[in-house]
């Protein structure tokens, strides 16, 4: 648990300024600031399933934006409850948080 609730997602640890790709392709539903994640894009992949990428140093699509897997989303920073600069990824169902692992390619 860290900031008085309990982390959801997976961290991972990469150089500022790193570029970040769409897991997926979709739709972004969401590029702006939110408490705590800082810098955010939410892409819907449809389905009820969509991907969080936190912590951006800059980010690269609009809301409303269709994106096609492997295109660049934005750039790894640590805004919003960081101590560096990393990548916190989540996915979610329904909008509620899930173990991103399991979809992660091996």
């Amino acid at each position: 648990m860290r900031w008085g609730r309990m982390h959801q997602g997976q961290d991972i640890a990469c150089g500022y300024g790193t570029a970040i790709h769409a897991a997926k392709a979709g739709t972004v539903v969401f590029a702006g600031v939110m408490s705590g994640y800082g810098n955010v894009v939410i892409i819907d992949h449809g389905g009820g399933f969509s991907t969080l990428y936190a912590h951006q140093s800059r980010m690269a699509v609009s809301q409303g934006q269709h994106v096609g897997q492997g295109d660049i989303i934005g750039y790894v920073g640590s805004t919003g409850h960081s101590t560096g600069p990393h990548l916190h990824f989540e996915t979610r169902f329904g909008g509620t948080p899930r173990n991103p692992i399991p979809y992660l390619p091996k």
